[in-house]
């Protein structure tokens, strides 16, 4: 991922991805979903969020009912 970009959402449900991304994009966050999953066994990895490190504190807030 690039420099300055940090994790605020991971989860194994590309459905809670969707939606967290969802949220952000509509306060206007840019966003990443970075699917881990692998490609052999889609059970293995995560689905991951990332944004900008200056919108960290914000998009956790938005997200932290998403978290469970």
């Amino acid at each position: 991922m690039e420099k300055d970009w940090v994790c605020v959402f991971h989860t194994d449900q590309s459905y809670q991805a969707e939606i967290a991304k969802e949220i952000l994009e509509n306060e206007e966050i840019e966003c990443v979903v970075l699917n881990e999953h692998d490609s052999i066994f889609p059970s293995i990895g995560e689905i991951e969020v990332w944004v900008h490190q200056d919108f960290n504190l914000k998009s956790t807030e938005l997200l932290k009912d998403l978290i469970l």
